[in-house]
């Protein structure tokens, strides 16, 4: 195909899709391991792993394998038959923490609903408290239902669609003053990023997260942790609330956890689980035969490779490395920042341009709040590539400077 077909597709979907995306422009052809290609044979290092999802890279020979296998066995049948793979699966996903209980379901948005949804019912219906608030962080992002907009509380996410879902109110991120005050009879939940990603790759500090853990204690209402992006090894640990050594109430994930096949989860401990009864909340297509063996392979994988181990030591090799090239390019970087594999670089210089530089090298990243590069590689990148793109960070830097007269 030639370069040409990128304007064909561009018009192809303008007649075909409705406007929600803005796309960078590559029609991508095909993947493979940490590199993807275009229609016109030109090689991209994926340092964004279809947001944080591709964790073991495009096309892992196992996990292919793993659905294929199972595609030619059963795909769907719905939640009104016990499922073995289902089954396989939660035990598997269970065993990383200290939860009790999983539900499946499609997506980050469908698990933060499913989080919302059982701590409102948990404190109506077990605690017999007419609670229903959830309170969120400045910052954060949960989802694109009208709920989780709600709960994100952006007005870039919610422009158009008000009225928007009561029970919803936000404090500043790391205000634990704040949070306090905004606790009240009718607080059922704190839910918390424990990095914010859509944020600009905001970890919470280990005492503002204990801080948030703490009054949840103290005040009667649920822990909520959203780790649809940060969860599954990403910062160096199975979920990034074990850095603090946390014991949350109620955990969403998603993301990479079915290895590029649409799936969410929320987990919980046997006492908030209370809150759901049969029939109180449900999903079709969630924890189907087909996505359970794709995500119970990915979590074997994850284990046995030691990926959350090898997230934490290259990340930090790889933050380390950042900040090097922000002191060969003075009044070029901010911050570097992140925990393992989720990496911001804060740029003190116009982000798109720098982006849009990276990309024309081969790089494909993300680029947030304007100036924030956000880095999500699969977590099996080699250490090659984020020197590789480190260098070139370093080019595109020091060619802005020079072109500023610096």
């Amino acid at each position: 195909m030639a370069q040409t077909s990128l304007d064909h597709l561009r018009q192809e979907e303008e007649d075909l899709l409705l406007r929600t995306y803005g796309r960078y422009p590559i029609a991508v052809a095909r993947g493979k391991g940490t590199r993807l290609w275009d229609y016109a044979g030109r090689e991209y290092v994926d340092l964004l792993s279809g947001i944080a999802v591709i964790a073991l890279g495009h096309c892992h020979p196992e996990v292919t394998e793993a659905i294929a296998r199972q595609a030619g066995r059963l795909v769907h049948v719905s939640n009104l038959f016990y499922q073995q793979e289902q089954l396989v699966l939660a035990r598997a996903l269970l065993d990383t923490a200290h939860f009790g209980k999983v539900f499946f379901c499609n997506s980050g948005a469908e698990a933060n609903e499913a989080a919302i949804k059982l701590a409102r019912r948990y404190q109506q219906r077990v605690r017999m408290r007419d609670a229903y608030e959830i309170i969120t962080f400045e910052g954060a992002f949960h989802g694109r239902t009208l709920a989780t907009v709600a709960a994100t509380g952006q007005a870039r996410f919610s422009d158009g669609f008000s009225p928007l879902p009561e029970g919803f109110r936000q404090v500043p991120w790391g205000d634990l003053e704040a949070l306090e005050a905004a606790v009240s009879e009718k607080t059922a939940g704190i839910l918390l990023e424990i990095v914010q990603g859509e944020g600009g790759i905001r970890p919470a500090t280990p005492a503002f997260a204990a801080g948030v853990a703490d009054i949840c204690a103290r005040r009667g209402v649920l822990f909520l942790v959203d780790e649809v992006q940060c969860g599954l090894g990403r910062t160096g640990k199975w979920w990034a609330f074990q850095h603090f050594g946390l014991a949350p109430d109620i955990l969403s994930t998603a993301k990479a956890l079915a290895g590029g096949l649409p799936m969410g989860a929320v987990m919980s401990t046997d006492e908030a689980a209370a809150g759901f009864a049969a029939g109180s909340h449900a999903s079709t297509f969630g924890g189907g035969a087909l996505v359970s063996a794709a995500a119970a392979k990915v979590l074997e994988i994850i284990a046995r490779d030691r990926l959350p181990e090898r997230a934490a030591e290259l990340g930090a090799w790889a933050m380390d490395r950042f900040r090097a090239s922000g002191r060969a390019c003075p009044g070029c970087i901010r911050e570097v920042r992140g925990l393992g594999l989720m990496i911001g670089i804060e740029l003190a210089v116009p982000g798109k341009e720098v982006w849009s530089a990276l990309l024309e090298k081969g790089f494909i990243l993300n680029l947030t709040q304007d100036t924030i590069l956000r880095l999500l590689p699969p977590l099996t990148i080699e250490k090659a590539d984020l020197e590789a793109f480190a260098q070139a960070l370093e080019e595109v830097l020091t060619r802005h400077r020079q072109s500023k007269g610096h």
